[in-house]
């Protein structure tokens, strides 16, 4: 019996932070720059030309070429922003897509920030901004969530649910699922039962990460090969959801990630006819095969699909910490300029650069960060941290209430 095609639900992120800039001790109390833009913006242009120009274009003529061709995005806050400052026809080349009516964008934390581990005032405050943004630079209303790295619970699925999402999407590793499929559509233990989506970890990671390894047994990986191993799937979807930065990026072009994608797409939409499903068609086209509960936190990050990439050692521990005990302060502050701050540094990035893992792990965690170790990382972040304190207000509990000092002399110098 010819098993049945699945349809495929497309899933893409973009991202980029606001990275540090080398700031040290001596800077603490005098200046309050924070931010590399300059770095920033030549890492935005650089992923810009590789990536985001090139990719947006294949995309497009594939919208064009196949109308049951579908895809989805979550952008972040950081990027909606750098796009629109330092490279706005990206920004254009994403409004297009979201054009077509065939491009979903989703929701998640403004600043692709932690913000969910230490704060639920936070968590909820930034969803909301990001909603603002999609809404006001792509003209889009997010209706699924997509937390930061993909970091999920049960409390997760609750506080997406209560924030009003039709669905939410998650890594679909065995800390989650134990011996079930990630080919299903499933339910969350939360009460209204929230869609979730999941990810097929191994046939993402063969295009995200294992592409151009020629030391990996099944490369090269040819469009055929890979929609043959697709069509060996049983269930009802197949999630593959990864950076949008493979293209180009994290594989270059040389290795031939362009050509793959695009044939492999024309392949199965032209010869078989499978369609591709956004987040939220796929969960109003399919029944729930069951419910998954997640009491620990897991994500799609490192080999132990934890939280470990950001909280895995005491130096991000403390910095996670230390910033957020400044929560209520910055709050209080009233001011934006502090509140900007604040949030840039809840970004995922800046404790991702401190974890020192070995092994494979600690490669990728190497590569990506600016820093010369997790140490370096670590001490210009708590920099910033403690000139950020001396910024804001003193605490109430701290001043002296006003007829305590009135009619005192003033102390001798």
């Amino acid at each position: 019996m010819t098993a049945r095609m699945l349809p495929v639900c497309l899933y893409f992120q973009v991202h980029q932070p606001y990275r540090l800039r080398r700031y040290n001790y001596f800077d603490v109390g005098r200046a309050h720059a924070y931010f590399d833009d300059e770095g920033n913006r030549e890492i935005l242009e650089r992923a810009a030309e590789r990536c985001y120009r090139p990719a947006t274009a294949m995309l497009e003529r594939l919208l064009e070429a196949h109308p049951r061709f579908a895809a989805a995005f979550s952008l972040s806050g950081t990027v909606l922003e750098q796009l629109a400052t330092w490279a706005p026809d990206v920004l254009e080349s994403f409004r297009r897509l979201g054009a077509t009516g065939r491009v979903e964008f989703l929701g998640e934390t403004s600043h692709h920030s932690l913000a969910f581990l230490a704060s639920p005032e936070e968590f909820a405050a930034q969803v909301a901004r990001h909603r603002d943004l999609v809404g006001r630079l792509l003209g889009a209303t997010p209706r699924v969530f997509r937390n930061t790295e993909l970091i999920y619970s049960d409390r997760l699925a609750a506080a997406v649910e209560a924030l009003g999402f039709d669905g939410v999407l998650a890594d679909g590793v065995e800390p989650l699922l134990g011996d079930r499929s990630p080919a299903h559509l499933y339910r969350a233990a939360t009460p209204g039962g929230l869609p979730l989506l999941v990810r097929h970890f191994r046939l993402s990671d063969d295009v995200a990460f294992r592409f151009s390894d020629r030391a990996w047994s099944d490369w090269p990986l040819t469009p055929e090969k890979y929609d043959r191993w697709l069509s060996g799937v049983r269930g009802d979807i197949v999630g593959l959801f990864m950076d949008f930065e493979t293209f180009g990026e994290h594989q270059r072009p040389e290795t031939g990630i362009f050509e793959f994608f695009e044939t492999w797409v024309e392949r199965r939409l032209g010869r078989r006819g499978i369609p591709f499903l956004t987040p939220s068609a796929a969960i109003e086209a399919l029944e729930p095969a069951d419910t998954v509960s997640a009491p620990r936190l897991v994500s799609w990050a490192d080999r132990a699909r934890d939280v470990s990439a950001w909280q895995g050692n005491d130096l991000q521990k403390d910095a996670l910490g230390k910033l957020f005990a400044l929560e209520r302060r910055v709050a209080a502050s009233g001011s934006e300029t502090l509140a900007e701050d604040f949030r840039r540094l809840t970004s995922s990035d800046h404790f991702y650069y401190m974890a020192t893992k070995s092994s494979d792990d600690g490669r990728v965690h190497a590569y990506f960060s600016p820093f010369d170790s997790p140490y370096d990382a670590y001490i210009t972040f708590m920099h910033v941290v403690s000139d950020l304190e001396r910024r804001l207000p003193r605490p109430a509990r701290l001043r002296r209430p006003a007829d305590e000092t009135a009619g005192r002399p003033a102390p001798r110098a």
